[in-house]
């Protein structure tokens, strides 16, 4: 242990009859369905700790504090020879941590995890949940890739409980792994307590606008600039996230296409920021944008109905949203009153629904109220986790 104030925390957790060990191998605090999940196991008694590791672009994410959470992340190591030494230097800690601190559960969620999950399960005492936020790819070709690969095999067989973001994706993993024993959908839903009052009327005549998250062109489509320059000068667009792999400068282009259509003045880049720290932004805005690609060759990109937490952060902020215009989007999301649909390849599109919330305040405020609403009834991580916490509760009585 790292110094004697550890040491005696991990001492008077040891006395606890409820732990659960949460491991992945990045920053786990990028999850948000972790801060969701921990939280409410805690609050629920559970002791709970994470392991994980710090990744880059992300260090900023921290769990808000709690009692019964503590958090120890190794710091990253880049690729090559060293990082597999580095993840067995991981997976040692994990061990060490099972060994000593006596989890009754395992919670290892994502696929890097998996050989270390697995080995986890063969122990007999320690129970093993499966999370995967979002599927492998297949066309990553590593040695570790199929290593891991053939291990989220094994461990879809072994672990007690898999849990996906959805049906689709739900449904691809039972295939792949080969496993009859149906896996866990949960949504990437906000808790209630996130969930914002009702919303005072619109005050100043701009369409304010809002996106967080990764920016790619998948994502936060170019498209969008030219469609708020068709509306002269009316709509602001806040963008809070970061570049991911592939799409470094995607900001930079952006801009410069703003400076280009004379719109540059409309538009502000904030850097991320913990999640917690979005919601006094969000509330400033009228429309939250979740322009998804109708097509991709990304798996994941296909399938984020359910997965996609920006959307019901907006709803639990009172924003209406605005959603590309696809067959399973516009029945979650148009057809049930909380928002509008455009076709994201087209900037007439994306201005003509910008202009339709433009000259209807009321629009906005009645589908933003009801998105709250909605996430207050059952599309919040409460309702989507009780199957999973009525499984763990049960096997410490």
């Amino acid at each position: 242990m790292q110094n004697a104030e550890q040491l005696a925390l991990y001492e008077n957790s040891r006395t606890a009859a409820q732990r659960i060990l949460f491991i992945q191998y990045t920053n786990p605090a990028a999850y948000p369905p972790l801060e969701h999940s921990s939280r409410i196991l805690a609050d629920a008694g559970w002791q709970v700790m994470f392991l994980g590791v710090e990744a880059p672009g992300a260090s900023m994410f921290r769990f808000p504090p709690h009692d019964r959470i503590h958090v120890r992340n190794i710091s990253h190591s880049p690729a090559g020879w060293k990082q597999k030494l580095h993840y067995i230097r991981f997976a040692l800690l994990v061990m060490i941590h099972v060994l000593y601190w006596r989890p009754r559960w395992v919670y290892a969620s994502e696929h890097l995890s998996c050989p270390i999950a697995w080995l986890i399960s063969l122990l007999p005492s320690v129970s093993v949940i499966y999370h995967e936020h979002d599927s492998p790819l297949s066309s990553q070709g590593t040695v570790f890739h199929k290593v891991s690969m053939l291990a989220r095999r094994k461990l879809g067989h072994r672990a007690t409980l898999c849990i996906l973001p959805n049906r689709h994706r739900s449904e691809a993993f039972t295939s792949a792994i080969g496993c009859r024993k149906p896996a866990l959908t949960v949504w990437n839903c906000p808790r209630q307590d996130e969930v914002i009052p009702p919303r005072k009327p619109k005050i100043d005549e701009a369409l304010k606008i809002y996106y967080h998250g990764n920016l790619s062109p998948d994502l936060l489509p170019p498209t969008l600039i030219p469609a708020i320059a068709k509306l002269s000068g009316l709509i602001r667009l806040t963008v809070v996230g970061y570049e991911t792999n592939g799409f470094e400068g995607y900001i930079n282009k952006l801009r410069a296409s703003a400076r280009e259509f004379g719109v540059e003045d409309s538009i502000e880049f904030l850097p991320p920021r913990p999640r917690r720290e979005l919601w006094p932004i969000m509330r400033q805005h009228d429309v939250g944008l979740a322009l998804m690609p109708p097509r991709s060759d990304n798996f994941n990109l296909l399938h984020l109905i359910g997965a996609s937490n920006k959307v019901f952060d907006y709803m639990a902020c009172g924003l209406a949203l605005l959603v590309n215009d696809s067959p399973e989007w516009r029945n979650m999301y148009v057809d049930s009153g909380f928002g509008l649909a455009c076709d994201s390849g087209s900037s007439e599109s994306i201005a003509m629904a910008l202009r339709t919330f433009l000259h209807s305040q009321d629009l906005i405020r009645s589908m933003g109220d009801q998105g709250r609403k909605k996430i207050l009834s059952d599309w919040n991580y409460e309702t989507q986790f009780s199957p999973v916490l009525e499984r763990v509760k049960g096997s410490s009585l």
